[in-house]
């Protein structure tokens, strides 16, 4: 497999799936669909400034673990559990302060569906990253891989940020102080920290941790889509 044949297929394979999953998303609205050139920059935002500024803050915060910590099994916990989950629950969502994003927050939903988006984004940024290591593995390897990130990856930045984007969303309809997300961006960081730590839990086994993973994000994603049509179910009575 030549060089430029390997980009294709990880490029592809990182972004193809959260692109499908952003257009799911945002079709569960029936009533007042967002604007594709708002979902777009949104997207972008996660795949491009969430990453890079998400990369800046956690080196930043390990340097301190580094120092304090010289376990080898410790570090990598608290990177996967706590920085990692905190960081990016806080990059991802920002994109929803940009003008042209947050003009389209006019209805409940819209704050679940545009966290979600942004969540996307980053995930295929995320993907592509951990590609990278995964296409020197060989390709069946590769393609088992790529699919659980695309999968569960996916899935899990989608429904976390969409707890904040829900937060943020509401903060803008009823003009209430931003300290109103807090509670939302904490429970992005919760989904966002369990994931990992079942992916991770070797404990309760490999497998049983990875099904655990797996099953966690479907309930997520799916209370995340019925939070949406319930909400545009309710404007669509007025």
């Amino acid at each position: 497999m030549t060089a430029l044949v390997q980009w294709i297929l990880l490029i592809g394979t990182s972004f193809l799936p959260p692109i499908l999953y952003t257009i799911w998303i945002r079709n569960t609205e029936r009533y007042h669909r967002q604007q594709w050139k708002s979902i777009l920059i949104c997207f972008l935002w996660g795949a491009s400034i969430a990453v890079i500024a998400a990369f800046i803050l956690e080196v930043l915060l390990e340097i301190p673990l580094y120092l304090t910590f010289q376990d080898d099994n410790i570090l990598p916990f608290l990177v996967a559990v706590v920085i990692a989950p905190v960081v990016e629950e806080f990059t991802k969502p920002l994109a929803l302060q940009l003008r042209s994003v947050k003009k389209g927050i006019n209805e409940l939903e819209d704050g679940l569906i545009y966290g979600a988006v942004a969540g996307l984004g980053f995930s295929a940024t995320e993907n592509l990253l951990y590609g990278q290591g995964f296409i020197s593995k060989g390709l069946l390897i590769f393609i088992i891989l790529i699919i659980i990130r695309s999968f569960g990856g996916c899935l899990l930045h989608a429904s976390a940020t969409a707890l904040t984007g829900y937060g943020y969303g509401k903060t803008l309809m009823k003009h209430t102080t931003f300290l109103r997300v807090l509670p939302y961006f904490l429970c992005a960081i919760l989904v966002h920290s369990t994931y990992n730590l079942l992916i991770s839990f070797s404990d309760i086994g490999i497998f049983s941790g990875f099904f655990a993973a797996m099953g966690f994000v479907v309930l997520m994603i799916t209370y995340v889509r019925k939070k949406i049509r319930s909400l545009d179910k309710q404007i669509s009575n007025f």
